[in-house]
């Protein structure tokens, strides 16, 4: 029993922790005492020594060191104070008479709102609530279909996963061991070509069914020509200059990207400031949030790093990469075996818990396989955007039901009977936005093009053509040492020669 025990403490280790968070434990928790228990029945196999335990004070205050996570809090404090300050607001109100008098013109509002809102934001939870809160009564009280609806509101906030500044490309980047700005390069036109897809979807549903997604009445349309050309360009500029003082500086090289989130702070501190927002209890919300998430990131990568230790101590990390390396069809059969894993864990897991748990044994595995780890981050980033939109665990469903009308109700404008939104429609609503989202892991895989176009990979050099050349001195020209005359360092090189 012992002899089976000590030769599968890695696969039983690994099983314990998928049983514990099964049985609902706090993934932090879970993490560090599966690792803790693990290793103490490691110490007394003899398997491991008590000065393994010796390397987890200074790994954790490593992490408290780790200037990169540093952008997680300024990131989610920039969000809340831009949620918080109305700009949600007044961005789909003014993209709504936009687009209003096309059909799935409020549809088209929601996706693009949803891209700005992560591009400066970064937090689904802030723009599926916001969205959610002003956008959905509204297309309710057009008749829009309940399921288009929820899914593009719900979908449009999974936006802040992929498009920069998202927060799990930064912890990607930190378990990645690759640089956070490069992982923000290459994951901007895959966020970019996948709010395409999702407006492609509207698009279609606009001819096959039209009145799922119904024009904008006239009456409801109140800005037009100057009026709304004037209300646009001061809508849409401040999110812009602020996305390109965050992620232009970033991208340029001028600021890394904890500077870029804290640029991106202050200037959601002035936004607010500019609308007459700002406030103490607004302040207070902001930092309690950023708090609690920040502490939630930290204690997720404490547990993880315990864990950690002691599997690859029990060399859990071998018997992980002989599982995959092993699988037929080389790269392409590894990324088709780790996105299907990504994809069934993230009906469990959220974001975090999958980026601290599965890619630090994922990403060895691929860089043994010669597969680029920036590519590879933004490959599972697009896949885990799956977790949010997962039926029926998602949280970004979560966030649409906890705002959805959960009863009929008379609408304030029309005086209408609006039925409620079931939790059915909304999960119903979310699968043909999951199908999309396993389109766009499709396309990244095979193009690859779409993450490398937006990275800086140097000027190119042909290894074939690189000469290395070391000069050969004569016993009369050889150059002096430092500190020597040219005869006493000749005096050397002939004493060197005569041995």
């Amino acid at each position: 029993m012992v002899e089976f025990f000590t030769a599968n403490m890695a696969p039983m280790m690994f099983g314990a922790l998928v049983l514990f968070l099964l049985m609902g434990f706090p993934v932090a928790f879970a993490l560090a005492a599966n690792g803790l228990v693990f290793g103490l029945i490691g110490m007394e196999l003899g398997l491991l020594t008590p000065a393994l335990m010796q390397a987890l004070p200074e790994r954790v205050f490593g992490i408290m060191r780790n200037d990169t996570l540093l952008a997680i809090p300024f990131f989610t404090f920039m969000g809340l104070i831009l949620e918080r300050s109305g700009m949600a607001e007044d961005l789909l109100d003014t993209i709504g008479q936009l687009f209003g008098p096309i059909r799935g013109g409020l549809a088209y509002a929601v996706i693009f709102v949803g891209a700005l809102l992560a591009a400066t934001t970064g937090v689904v939870a802030a723009s599926v609530i916001s969205m959610g809160l002003i956008s959905l009564p509204i297309m309710l009280r057009y008749g829009y279909d309940r399921r288009v609806a929820s899914g593009v509101i719900a979908a449009s906030g999974t936006l802040a996963q992929i498009i920069p500044p998202s927060l799990v490309l930064i912890v990607l980047a930190d378990q990645l061991g690759r640089s956070v700005g490069d992982m923000y390069a290459g994951a901007l036109i895959p966020g970019l070509v996948l709010t395409g897809l999702y407006a492609l979807y509207i698009f279609g549903t606009s001819i096959i069914r039209p009145q799922a997604v119904p024009a904008l009445p006239l009456e409801a349309r109140t800005l037009h020509g100057m009026k709304l050309f004037i209300r646009v360009i001061t809508t849409l500029v401040p999110p812009l200059v602020l996305i390109f003082l965050v992620l232009g500086t970033i991208f340029v090289g001028i600021a890394t990207p904890t500077e870029g989130g804290a640029m991106g702070a202050a200037g959601a501190i002035l936004l607010a400031l500019a609308k007459k927002q700002l406030g103490w209890g607004l302040l207070r919300q902001a930092m309690d949030s950023t708090a609690k998430l920040s502490s939630f990131v930290v204690f997720i990568l404490i547990g993880s790093t315990v864990f950690g230790l002691v599997f690859r101590a029990v060399n859990g990390d071998l018997w992980v990469e002989h599982l995959l390396i092993g699988l037929p069809g080389g790269q392409l059969g590894f990324l088709i075996v780790c996105n299907i894993l990504i994809f069934v864990l993230a009906f469990f897991l959220d974001f975090f818990e999958l980026a601290f748990i599965i890619v630090p044994l994922l990403g060895p595995v691929a860089d043994k396989l010669g597969i680029d780890l920036i590519w590879f981050g933004v490959l599972l980033g697009v896949n885990m955007q799956t977790s949010f939109m997962h039926p029926p665990f998602g949280f970004a469903l979560f966030f649409l039901r906890s705002v959805a009308p959960k009863v009929d109700y008379t609408d304030k404008i029309t005086g209408k009977l609006i039925a409620k939104v079931t939790t059915g429609q909304i999960y119903w609503g979310a699968v043909p936005f999951v199908i999309i989202q396993l389109i766009m892991v499709a396309l990244v895989i095979a193009f690859p093009s779409l993450v490398d176009a937006g990275l800086d990979h140097g000027p190119a050099i042909d290894l074939d053509k690189v000469k290395i050349e070391i000069p050969s001195f004569e016993d009369d020209a050889a150059p002096p040492f430092p500190g020597q005359s040219d005869d006493s360092n000749n005096d050397i090189m002939k004493q060197f020669q005569q041995k």
